[in-house]
């Protein structure tokens, strides 16, 4: 069986495919030390012009692994949290963490989950809210007696920097003792999204507005009240080039290492 999406998913929405496809691509390939069964079976599913994203790329597979890492480390110290997963997509991390019974709230829009509801199986423990991240109601749905992380993944690069700031702001303050991660794209990338970012001669990349340096986001603990430290959270291992501790080292000097895309995690004063 395969499923059209095309006429339902445009924008930012879209790129939920794109990431899709690179985690899939990256699951299959015989070298990969990443497992992603459901990203795989999502991708043979959906019938869709993936070859309009260019050629698959390693990192959004690298990036979930940094996720699955994060979310466990986590977890091990607060095994009756809550995760909420923001903007969450198509993104299968619940089921490669393999723990069913933490409490998950998804927060996307209506027709991102209409489509998971076609495609995922139905989970007593995840909680589908149709919403947008910056509508704050879904705070209102999560207890943060046992602790709380966040993810955004592959989120915040779309909305204006004002937008983010205050959601962090708000986050760090609701959730004591909570952490968030998200991931951010570098000052050139983001002019480069504003003036169109063609990933191939069919398809355009819609506009990331924001941008975050990795010195910019270790600044955050010291200008958002309520967040206790901020971490680079670096990439797992991968293959070819991103095995390379050469190359890894370079990234994280500079002047690299404030022109690479990054990861933060914040960890809010409990």
């Amino acid at each position: 069986m395969t499923i059209e999406v095309e006429p339902t998913l445009d924008g930012v929405a879209e790129t939920l495919l794109w990431t899709l496809r690179n985690r899939a691509e990256e699951s299959k390939h015989p070298g990969s030390s990443f497992t992603d069964p459901w990203s795989v079976r999502l991708y043979e599913t959906i019938r869709y012009d993936y070859a309009r994203f260019g050629k698959p790329s390693q990192v959004h597979a690298l990036r979930a692994a940094a996720v699955d890492r994060e979310t466990r480390a986590y977890l091990d110290g607060h095994p009756r949290a809550t995760v909420v997963a923001l903007g969450e997509g198509l993104q299968t991390t619940y089921w490669r963490l393999g723990r069913p019974d933490v409490p998950w709230l998804s927060v996307d829009l209506a027709p991102v989950h209409d489509l998971r509801a076609r495609l995922l199986p139905v989970e007593p423990r995840i909680e589908p809210l149709p919403a947008s991240a910056l509508d704050r109601s879904w705070m209102d749905r999560v207890d943060p007696a046992h602790g709380v992380f966040i993810c955004a993944e592959g989120l915040f690069m779309y909305f204006d920097r004002e937008d983010v700031m205050s959601l962090i702001a708000d986050c760090a303050a609701r959730f004591p003792g909570g952490r968030l991660f998200f991931d951010s794209i570098p000052a050139l990338l983001s002019a480069r999204t504003l003036k169109g970012w063609k990933l191939s001669d069919r398809y355009t990349a819609p506009p990331m507005p924001f941008s975050l340096s990795v010195t910019q986001a270790l600044r955050l603990s010291e200008q958002i009240p309520h967040i206790a430290d901020a971490t680079d959270v670096k990439l797992p291992t991968g293959r070819g080039l991103w095995a390379s501790r050469t190359f890894r080292a370079l990234l994280d000097r500079p002047p690299l290492r404030d022109h690479r895309p990054c990861m933060t995690l914040l960890t809010f004063a409990g």
